[in-house]
């Protein structure tokens, strides 16, 4: 899976390399060299030379052409990509054909499945508000400390961290898996290139972009049975993709569509505990509440299952590339995506004459309404325990760079980006408004984010010095965040009417401004240095939030912030022999406040985020030291990796029992420590043609080392684990060729325990708000019926393990798909 078919050491090599040292440049359109004579006959001796060789100078794994010196890399390829020329950190890669031959993949984030030390935290088929990705030493709260691109374009969605309130993960549904070409992840902020939320990791997207005429069509479908709490389902979802392309002359075009039908498990349920029950007896007698422990082992009652998402999404992607010149082109991208979402939910409550409960008995002298469970008196449901949710988004990104790639003493790039909330709206019933009446209408709410978004501007130039041993990345880049995000209230019917009164408005603005230079120097044959510094500006304007229309609370507006900031970076390479390199990689990251962290105060039925505007940006130094080495098929790696970061910025959700809903706070934490040791292994043809074999183990150790803040008693954070992060994660991946036609893949992942609170009171993690641990297995046949036509079976989650990360993740599910290729 990792580096190791010669296919993707092909692709990689026609992608990324061009020796300074031993080979003159090669001009790569988009990983596809197929433009002219001369071209196709220098990559092909290119890849015949570094067959299997990472692009990022890793030794040769061709047993017949050993690498014995380090090269400086020029990246040439006309394809906008975040990539810098040298990357001076481990990279890992997933290729077109990896994704195809071993991974069941549904949304593009299903691409980074088996790679070291990561997760996304997938709830189901189309999860667009809570698939985080999480790293080494970032957990699946922390979207804001990883950076993802599609085409160079930033997906990443850095107006908020996590989920609280609102949610904001990446923005994986602008890029499919049928239009990936390759995927590159880069570990850690050892790039001056990448902004401070790089320092989990990058993930780069290049999507593929045709040198003759072709077209694509698929067809998947899965299903997932699924039993919890007693409560039996299944759950469906399908999908359909078209894709066509050509290039004729100095025009390339491709156009994607995709079409998603996902039905997901319930994520959320209605709780009482077992504490809060009173001695009164007013109340309506119900049967069907599952008693059980919850993250912190307490009794609890559950009463109902709530979030159970009905998906529709749409997504159309289009690509236009005019070659200039030989050495310059011009690119455009066109990205919508479209999302139509009911979340549902469930009680599990019957009254004595086999009822559905959704309101209890209203005690007169209290003038609260209460249900009896086991003759015991608890509060009653209300809309906020049941709520139904109505979503429909639409959203626009936006592309264009002018790139040169002459490969001589210069090279250029101008690129810019918009990603659009066109239309971002959620209606909600009140806590006043429940079931079933919630279902036509009543009172409640529509949050419209509408206007919110974020733009990137960059100019980028390589300059390779004549007659030197050096290559300098150059840059200067601008990215700019809005959040404009208004709660109304509607009385009347909350599924069609218009808004009404205010509810609360958030708005703010960020923007980075940032110069850049990293020199890539070749001291000898055998030592490779590569040195940067990253200078940023940072401002925060325009902070306001509403909490009514009266005024009463007051509004609130908060004074413009601007802060300087230096990150060096540094790394180090020797070639000790000819099989194995080893690295070092020391760098400094500055993650700052998002917009939603300093201004975003939402409130709903059942969720509250309360913000900070007097958040500390979280600095971070971290560094590994890694030995890499190639004995002819096989290939590994052993990295040391440390971390320290002081004002970490968390979001912490907690339950609280007296307002029936879940309270997020954002918070600094003083320092947190992290160290860990990560090993992968690769083998092609492993002792018997056709097999394949990858794996990762790593062992974190990261623990909050200062922390004035608390979350019940003062110190009782400190020396806890880092939320999220477990101490031991390992993937496994065995992939077999029968013949041309016929493959087969076993992949196996393992999480340790974790937590999810600062405190780590929550010590159930098998449990509604608990993190467990997990150990799962998925499979994959892939049939190739003939050139055109392929199909494909898949089981993720073979085992059935049962685990949660706050929400409980898929069951067993099987999956087919059916594809064409011209």
């Amino acid at each position: 899976m990792h580096k190791t078919p010669l296919a993707r050491a092909a692709a990689a090599a026609c992608a990324t390399l061009s020796s300074l040292a031993l080979t003159p440049a090669l001009a790569c359109d988009d990983c596809d060299c197929a433009d002219t004579p001369a071209t196709a006959q220098a990559t092909t001796q290119a890849t015949a030379q570094l067959a299997a060789a990472d692009a990022n100078n890793a030794p040769a794994s061709s047993p017949a052409a050993p690498r014995s010196k380090l090269d400086l890399v020029r990246i040439q390829g006309a394809a906008p990509s975040s990539l810098p020329t040298n990357i001076p950190t481990t990279r890992e890669t997933v290729t077109r054909e990896d994704i195809e031959r071993t991974i069941n993949a549904t949304d593009a984030e299903d691409a980074l499945k088996y790679l070291p030390s990561l997760l996304v935290r997938k709830r189901y088929i189309g999860d667009y508000n809570h698939a985080i990705l999480s790293s080494r030493a970032s957990g699946t709260g922390n979207s804001a400390r990883s950076a993802v691109y599609a085409d160079g374009i930033l997906l990443s969605n850095y107006l908020g961290n996590g989920v609280g309130g609102l949610s904001f993960p990446p923005r994986w549904g602008l890029v499919t898996p049928e239009e990936i070409e390759r995927v590159d992840v880069m570990y850690g902020p050892f790039s001056a290139a990448y902004p401070g939320n790089s320092v989990g990791a990058v993930v780069d997207y290049q999507t593929r972009m045709p040198t003759k005429f072709e077209a694509h069509a698929k067809l998947g479908t899965s299903t997932q049975p699924s039993e919890l709490y007693g409560n039996k389902a299944t759950y469906r979802a399908w999908q359909a993709s078209a894709s066509v392309g050509s290039r004729d002359g100095a025009f390339s075009w491709w156009l994607n569509l995709n079409h998603t039908d996902s039905e997901g498990q319930p994520l959320t349920f209605a709780t009482r505990l077992a504490s809060t029950a009173t001695t009164g007896t007013v109340g309506t007698p119900v049967t069907g509440a599952v008693a059980g422990l919850n993250n912190a082992n307490a009794p609890w009652y559950l009463i109902g299952a709530g979030t159970q998402y009905s998906t529709t999404q749409d997504h159309l992607k289009l690509k236009l590339a005019y070659d200039i010149s030989p050495s310059v082109r011009a690119s455009y991208v066109l990205g919508l995506w479209r999302n139509d979402s009911d979340g549902n939910s469930v009680s599990w409550l019957r009254d004595a004459s086999g009822n559905p409960v959704y309101k209890g008995t209203l005690d007169p002298v209290l003038k609260r309404e209460f249900i009896l469970i086991d003759g015991k008196q608890f509060a009653g449901p209300t809309g906020g325990d049941f709520a139904v949710t109505r979503e429909k988004l639409q959203h626009a990104m936006h592309g264009v760079s002018v790139k040169s790639h002459s490969g001589g003493e210069w090279d250029w790039e101008v690129a810019a980006s918009l990603y659009d909330y066109n239309k971002d709206d959620k209606r909600q019933n009140a806590a006043t408004n429940p079931q079933p009446g919630a279902l036509t209408g009543g009172a409640g709410t529509l949050a419209d984010g509408s206007g919110t978004g974020w733009n990137t501007l960059a100019v980028k130039g390589i300059w390779r010095p004549a007659g030197t041993a050096h290559v300098v990345d150059l840059g200067l880049q601008q990215d700019s965040y809005k959040l404009a995000y208004l709660t109304s209230n509607i009385t009347g019917n909350y599924l069609v009417d218009v808004p009404g009164t205010l509810a609360n408005n958030v708005q703010g603005k960020t923007q980075l401004q940032a110069a850049y230079a990293q020199d890539a120097w070749l001291l000898s044959a055998d030592w490779k240095a590569v040195l940067g510094l990253r200078a940023e500006r940072w401002q925060a304007r325009d902070g306001r939030t509403d909490f009514s229309a009266t005024g009463t609370p007051p509004s609130i507006s908060y004074p413009s912030r601007s802060e300087n900031f230096l990150s060096p970076k540094a790394a180090l390479s020797w070639q000790a022999t000819p099989e194995m390199v080893l690295k070092a990689s020391l760098g400094r990251a500055v993650r700052m406040p998002t917009v939603s962290e300093l201004y975003g105060a939402t409130s709903t039925a059942n969720s509250q985020f309360i913000n900070d505007p007097n958040l500390k940006p979280e600095k971070s130094w971290t560094g590994e030291l890694s030995a890499e080495a190639s004995w002819g098929a096989l290939q590994s790696r052993l990295t040391l990796f440390a971390e320290t970061t002081r004002d970490a910025l968390y979001s912490q959700t907690s339950f609280d029992a007296t307002a029936n809903k879940n309270i997020s706070r954002v918070q600094n934490i003083d320092k947190i420590g992290t160290t860990g040791l990560e090993a992968t292994l690769a083998a092609t043809d492993w002792g018997l043609k056709g097999l394949d074999l990858s794996g990762s183990v790593t062992y974190t150790d990261s623990k909050i080392k200062a922390n004035a803040g608390f979350v019940v008693t003062p110190g009782d954070t400190l020396g806890k684990w880092q939320p999220n992060i477990p101490r031991w994660r390992a993937t496994a991946l065995a992939a077999y060729r029968f013949n041309e036609q016929w493959s087969a893949s076993l992949a196996a992942r393992y999480s340790g325990r974790q937590y999810r609170t600062l405190n780590n009171a929550d010590v159930n993690g098998f449990a509604y708000m608990g993190v467990s641990k997990y150990a799962t297995a998925d499979l994959r046949v892939l049939w190739k019926i003939d050139k055109q036509w392929s199909a494909a079976f898949g089981i993720d989650n073979l085992n059935n393990y049962r685990y949660w990360n706050f929400h409980n993740y898929p069951q067993r599910s099987y999956s087919a798909e059916l594809k064409f290729d011209l």
